[in-house]
């Protein structure tokens, strides 16, 4: 899953932050021509009757929901939007998160963190636009079928992250405590996304508040139980000298970058429970009991005072919490949200309002018809004074005296009446519901990269650019030489023009960079496909004692060379070597007590015209999956490139 990269590498930092802007202006493109577009079919198509049914008003409870984890959407695309996300995520969040889980979920968290190592930058930027794009739609679309579809939006995602990102949570992880963010922030979100998404039916008792305070209620009960079960670790400051699972999940915050003064109350509160472990787990399992029980007896009882004292108390524990345990959840480290508690407090104040507060039932359609009527017979319209060759509202002009360009005329009369069919319908909306559709296009941005990323299986050329450095193009003309393949078939240069070269310099009794090399111009040749054949890829023995036919021979059947259409690995007389390797600038010499040699591991790619027109640092770095498969990517995309400009 690692890409072996480090967070803080300039050129991801560099890629991902002009992501981030080319991506960002096609957003604001998208927004201010939809806003404008509806702000010119207003004068095409009169408003509504004065008369009309108002819409009913949003309850309270579910306004609290739609706009709170709008805007937590939106921090958590802020928070994506870090520089070292591209190359950090994998490594600092999630590998870490999934280490203590069984293996089935690592398997499944792996595979998508081997996407996102294998597509840094679309991933990252993806994420970014996406969650921005449902804030933004949670915040815009007040009701209706685009609110709730925002909801639906928000749990998809939702779920997506809490698989992905958070490893279920980690409930199915040992250690598993409400303090550290159980049952994790993201299920919290689909929980709020759910109830968006809602018909506005169930908001029209109280029923539905209850149902989520109850349930609250369980949940913090089912915590107490966990955080107060023998042998967790969570009833002692220190176990065997290290600090207890509490003091320890506080330390590792504490170590993170952050402010000085967080730092030692998060640090002192750290060394309170190291000290005073079961004082402070005692005081932990009784508070998550009394909230718990609260919350069911406040329910129950239909009491409203029990209800709003346990709300009440249910924020004052969970802002400590937030602060000294989760330490903010967004400040050191590449924190991608602020955890759970915020979200667990929005939900009970959703739940509390919901239970107590009866919404403004929506008027059904034959309610709204007879208000309408009404409203049109208490207040009738004044008859307009007709002017010839106009409409008076309610009558229908005969044909001959419509404006010329409204009568259908030939073969442009599809596109007038596309034309007004599209600006009828953008008047008919509202501002909401056209920003809504602009912030959908704003998902779309970051969901469409993303998914084509998923399809493909070869890492992005952007991961070996940062293994190697960014190598800038070179216009000279390639020594030539006269060697012989494994074969005994003498090739040379010359005899390859027409065609772009893939050069490389390699040991046939290297064990380290130059099987993992071969590897990699061998899956380059399976990328280029038909055009291979216009592609030599050809590798020259780099070891001064062991280049005879019989050790370049023995390599190519050891790495499965010999299946490559248009692979050659070629070597000569010493002298011969020796004259190629002074020619291409490759210094090789023997190491030290070994068979292996010192040489440079780099990749030279030659346009039909024999001119070097690149010179890439083939070194493999880290090896891992994802260098190795990106450094293919990267071959193919120079060799295709010289012939392009050939």
């Amino acid at each position: 899953m690692n890409s072996g990269l480090s967070p803080n590498d300039p050129t991801l930092e560099a890629a991902f932050r002009s992501a981030l802007i080319h991506q960002g202006v096609i957003a604001a493109v998208i927004l201010a021509a939809l806003l404008v577009l509806w702000g010119v079919s207003r004068d095409w198509v009169p408003a509504a009757p004065a008369g009309s049914a108002v819409p009913a008003a949003e309850p309270l409870a579910r306004r609290v929901l739609r706009a709170g984890f709008g805007a937590l959407w939106l921090l958590d695309g802020i928070l994506q939007a870090q520089p070292q996300m591209p190359g950090g995520l994998p490594s600092q969040i999630i590998e870490p998160t999934a280490q203590s889980s069984p293996g089935w979920v690592q398997r499944i968290v792996d595979a998508g963190g081997t996407v996102w190592s294998n597509h840094p930058i679309q991933l990252a930027a993806a994420s970014v636009w996406v969650q921005v794009g449902i804030g933004l739609w949670l915040l815009v679309a007040v009701r209706g079928r685009w609110s709730r579809a925002a909801g639906v939006a928000s749990v998809a995602w939702g779920l997506v992250v809490w698989i992905l990102g958070e490893s279920f949570g980690g409930i199915f992880a040992p250690g598993l405590s409400w303090l550290t963010g159980a049952p994790g922030a993201a299920l919290l979100y689909c929980g709020a996304g759910a109830l968006v998404a809602l018909p506005a039916a169930a908001w029209g008792s109280r029923h539905l508040g209850r149902l989520l305070l109850a349930g609250a209620g369980l949940f913090f009960l089912g915590m107490a139980v966990l955080q107060a079960w023998p042998g967790r670790g969570f009833w002692r400051g220190t176990i065997h000298g290290q600090p207890g699972t509490l003091a320890g999940a506080i330390s590792q915050q504490a170590q993170m970058s952050q402010p000085r003064a967080l730092d030692r109350v998060v640090s002192a509160f750290g060394s309170l429970d190291a000290a005073h472990g079961f004082a402070v787990n005692l005081a932990m399992v009784i508070a998550l009991a009394i909230v718990g029980t609260g919350l069911l007896a406040g329910v129950l009882a239909g009491d409203r005072r029990v209800t709003r004292a346990t709300v009440i108390a249910a924020g004052a524990l969970c802002l400590p919490v937030w602060v000294l345990v989760q330490d903010l959840g967004f400040l050191g480290g590449l924190g991608t949200d602020p955890n759970s508690m915020i979200p667990t407090m929005l939900l009970l104040a959703g739940g509390y309002l919901a239970s107590t507060q009866a919404p403004v039932a929506a008027l059904s359609p034959p309610a709204m018809a007879a208000q309408r009527e009404a409203t049109h017979q208490a207040e009738p319209v004044a008859p307009q004074e007709a002017v010839p060759g106009e409409a008076v509202p309610g009558e229908v002009l005969p044909q001959e005296v419509l404006p010329q360009d409204a009568v259908p005329q030939g073969t442009g009369t599809w596109l007038r009446a596309g034309r007004e069919r599209l600006l009828a319908a953008l008047a008919a909306t509202t501002i909401s519901t056209a920003a809504a559709i602009g912030a959908v296009g704003v998902v779309i941005i970051g969901v469409a990269p993303m998914a084509l990323a998923a399809t493909h299986d070869t890492a992005d050329p952007i991961v070996a650019q940062a293994v190697s450095g960014l190598a800038p193009p070179v216009d000279t003309p390639a020594p030539g030489f006269q060697l012989t393949d494994t074969s005994g078939r003498t090739v040379t240069l010359a005899s390859l023009r027409g065609k772009v070269v893939l050069l490389t310099f390699l040991d046939a009794v290297c064990t380290t960079d130059c099987p993992v090399i071969a590897q990699e111009f061998k899956i380059a040749a399976q990328l280029l496909g038909r055009q291979d054949r216009n592609v030599e890829i050809v590798a020259i023995s780099a070891n001064p004692s062991y280049y005879s036919i019989e050790f370049t021979r023995a390599f190519d059947e050891q790495e499965g060379m010999t299946s490559v259409p248009d692979w050659m690995y070629l070597t000569g007389s010493l002298s011969q070597l020796k004259q190629v390797w002074a020619n291409y600038w490759a210094d090789v010499e023997n190491l030290p007590a070994g068979a292996m040699a010192m040489h440079p591991d780099i990749a030279i790619v030659i346009d039909p015209a024999g001119n070097i027109v690149q010179e890439v640092n083939a070194d493999p770095g880290p090896a891992t999956t994802t260098t190795q498969s990106s450094y293919s990517a990267l071959f193919a995309a120079d060799a295709r490139q010289a012939m392009r400009q050939s």
